[in-house]
């Protein structure tokens, strides 16, 4: 059996000894080990992925005392593929991206369903075999429409929630639900071109960058927690047109990392922003 175990609690002398130590007295061998000392905050951070024969529970129960000495927030993961579930609107770039790169085994997840606003991408969602639920979202439907947003996400038992293009404004309520299992892809023109055609904003200021921000979801509309960025040079040939196409580049690259990323449990969360083991 292959697990991971993640942790995090203020650094002092004794933690690294006490971890190894108790794998070793559980029959584990270690396969990777990564540490981040944080000199700022003062806290520790580890990904420990590991193997043996010992059951996964038991292995949790028993780590208990080790946790509770050392006041760590900890988890032990299996290596059972994580189950997206992904939320689109009109553009189909990131959801193609995502597809792809499911079926050519190269996401580290399962994709189990695409939800949307519109009924647009159904075509590429059934096509790669996979449920499309069309949930409409008016101001007077919202909250009925995030409701059933939820009620699907516990259907199809999704470990995360992936928002590939999704324009709709998720509620204070619905994100407080999903915290922490949910990412959204931006431009990372935000804050400084916003509305409706930043890549024409872009474009008259001549900018020389086009990138790209995978975040956690929260309340604070686009600023959470920051898990990927991704970041493309241009020039003074780019259009509006080709910067958008160069733009929706970087928004792929930057969301299939961080869903990678995420399902294979090498982000954690610091404070206002994260520790990322690729």
């Amino acid at each position: 059996m292959t697990f991971t175990l993640t942790l995090s609690c203020q650094n002092r002398t004794g933690i690294v000894q006490a971890v190894s130590s108790f794998l070793f007295q559980h029959g584990c061998d270690i396969g990777e080990y990564r540490q981040f000392d944080d000199a700022v905050r003062g806290r520790l951070f580890l990904r420990v992925q590991a193997s043996g024969d010992a059951d996964l529970d038991e292995l949790e129960r028993g780590f208990e005392p080790v946790a509770t000495e050392f006041g760590m927030d900890y988890a032990f993961h299996s290596a059972r593929p994580a189950r997206v579930l992904v939320m689109v609107s009109k553009l189909g770039h990131c959801l193609n991206d995502l597809i792809y790169r499911w079926r050519a085994g190269a996401l580290g997840a399962e994709i189990v369903a695409v939800v949307s606003n519109h009924e647009d991408l159904r075509p590429m969602a059934e096509a790669a075999g996979l449920p499309f639920h069309h949930v409409p979202v008016t101001p007077e439907t919202k909250p009925e429409s995030e409701a059933r947003l939820l009620r699907l996400v516990d259907d199809h038992a999704a470990d995360l929630v992936v928002l590939a293009r999704y324009m709709q404004v998720l509620s204070d309520q619905t994100c407080k639900a999903l915290h922490g299992r949910a990412i959204n892809i931006h431009h990372s023109f935000l804050p400084g071109f916003k509305g409706a055609k930043p890549y024409h904003q872009a474009y008259d200021r001549g900018v020389k960058l086009v990138g790209a921000t995978a975040h956690y979801v929260t309340p604070d509309l686009d600023e959470g927690p920051i898990i990927e960025q991704e970041v493309i040079r241009i020039d003074h040939t780019h259009d509006p047109r080709s910067l958008q196409t160069v733009g929706r580049d970087a928004e792929a690259l930057a969301l299939s990392r961080a869903v990678r990323w995420y399902c294979e449990h090498r982000v954690l969360l610091n404070g206002n922003s994260t520790v990322v083991f690729p």
